[in-house]
């Protein structure tokens, strides 16, 4: 059972403290390093989140603590995350039909798109089955190398979907910024300079 309270007596030298739950209750112990992955350190007056147990002594003490208002911006973050994956990805097949349509750029270049997608779907779920049964598991590197390539749509729809990657704050920036190169790239195939490449390089 989890509680919500206000830390009391907090030593920062030391790194403990007390916690008083809300609505009154037992007191408790607070470490440290109870804190799950804190970004800051405790002050006194914080509001927590946590888990009360009883040690060998009879002690409260409190475990698997969170900032409250961390608690609530990570319960927020990931929807507005996928709403604007969401956002993107729509605009950007938006886009890609548009300028196919409109022979703009070549239909080879939707064709790679949705391949890549395809893939990296199936990329993810595997991984994800690996994950889960413990077997060997898909390199990270690889994952991003084939959203770089255009597969990062599959690869948005696959963290939504399957819940995998989908937390992994380092994989997810990474993600971003292959998203974004690719994105880029994709707009210069529209100037000029890109319209010249990809007609010599479909012969």
């Amino acid at each position: 059972m989890r509680f919500q309270g206000r830390i009391k007596n907090w030593n920062d030298d030391k790194g403990f403290g007390f916690v008083e739950p809300n609505g009154g209750g037992n007191r408790s112990f607070v470490h440290i390093k109870s804190f799950h992955k804190p970004s800051r350190r405790p002050v006194e007056g914080d509001i927590i989140v946590y888990e009360q147990v009883k040690d060998a002594k009879g002690k409260f003490k409190a475990l698997n603590i969170r900032f409250a208002r961390e608690r609530r911006l990570r319960s927020t973050t990931p929807r507005r995350s996928r709403k604007l994956g969401s956002v993107i990805s729509a605009s950007f097949w938006l886009v890609l039909i548009t300028t196919t349509l409109l022979k703009q750029i070549p239909v080879e270049v939707i064709f790679v798109y949705i391949a890549a997608s395809v893939v990296a779907y199936i990329f993810y779920a595997i991984d994800k089955s690996s994950a889960q049964n413990g077997s060997w598991r898909t390199p990270e590197s690889h994952l991003h190398l084939i959203s770089l390539v255009g597969g990062w749509p599959g690869a948005f729809y696959a963290q939504n979907t399957l819940k995998h990657k989908s937390s992994k704050e380092a994989f997810k920036t990474t993600y971003w910024v292959t998203v974004c190169i690719n994105i880029a790239v994709f707009i210069w195939l529209l100037s000029e300079q890109g319209t010249y490449f990809l007609t010599k390089l479909l012969g």
